[in-house]
C-alpha cells in the first residue's frame, strides 16, 4: 500500500504553533492548489526573511538592520522601557498602540528545568542601558505564568537600587468579561491588582 503523499508536507506544517494534523492537512491542499511560481514564492520569501532577520544591537527585537524600527523612532519616550521575554512581545504590545517608549528583550524567561537561569538572559544589558539612555521607568510585561512571575520577581529584586521605577502590567479580568467564568488565580490576581475609582 502506497503511503499518503502529502505527509513530509503535513509533518513539517505541524511544527508550526497551533497547527495540529486538520490544519496542516488543509494547508498542504491549499499549496497545491497554488502554481508552482506561487509556491516558490512563498518558499523563496520564508528562507529569505530567515536569512536577512538578525537581532536589533540595542534592544534584541528582530530587525533587519543594526538597530530596530523602534530603536530608531525618534518620537518614542526615552524614560520608559518595557521589559518584554520575546520579539513576538513587542508586536503584541506594538498592535495595541498605546504604548510610546522603547523596549529591551530578555530572550526568556527563567525556569531552570529546561536549564534558562538568569545568567544566559540578557539582564546585564537591560542594567547597562539604565544608566546610558537615563531611564526612569521599567515596565515588567511578563506573561503570568510560574516561569513568568519568577522572572519579574528576579528582575525587581536585580534592579533594586538602580534608581528607576519598576512597574507591571496588571493582570486581571478582560473587558466584556464575566466574573462567573473566570478562573480563580485569574480572580485574585484581579482582586490584588484592583484600583480605586
Amino acid at each position: 500500500m502506497q503511503a499518503n503523499p502529502l505527509l513530509g508536507l503535513i509533518a513539517q506544517l505541524k511544527k508550526l504553533p497551533g497547527v495540529g494534523e486538520k490544519s496542516a492537512q488543509r494547508m498542504a491542499f491549499f499549496l497545491l492548489s497554488l502554481s508552482e511560481k506561487e509556491v516558490a514564492e512563498f518558499a523563496r520569501e520564508a528562507l529569505e526573511t530567515r536569512r536577512r532577520i538578525r537581532y536589533c544591537e540595542r534592544c534584541f527585537n528582530i530587525s533587519l538592520a543594526q538597530e530596530c524600527y523602534v530603536c530608531l523612532d525618534s518620537n518614542r519616550e526615552p524614560g520608559t522601557l518595557c521589559v518584554v521575554a520575546d520579539p513576538k512581545d513587542i508586536f503584541a504590545m506594538e498592535r495595541m498602540g498605546a504604548f510610546k517608549g522603547r523596549y529591551h528583550v530578555i530572550g526568556g524567561l527563567i525556569s531552570p528545568l529546561d536549564g534558562i537561569h538568569p545568567d544566559v538572559l540578557r539582564f546585564s544589558e537591560l542594567r547597562s542601558r539604565l544608566v546610558s539612555e537615563h531611564i526612569s521607568e521599567v515596565i515588567l510585561a511578563i506573561n503570568p505564568t510560574v516561569e513568568g512571575d519568577t522572572t519579574a520577581l528576579y528582575l525587581q529584586q536585580y534592579l533594586e537600587g538602580c534608581g528607576v521605577s519598576v512597574t507591571k502590567l496588571a493582570h486581571g479580568l478582560p473587558m466584556g468579561g464575566d466574573i462567573d467564568y473566570a478562573d480563580e488565580l485569574t480572580l485574585q490576581k484581579a482582586l490584588i491588582g484592583r484600583v480605586r475609582v
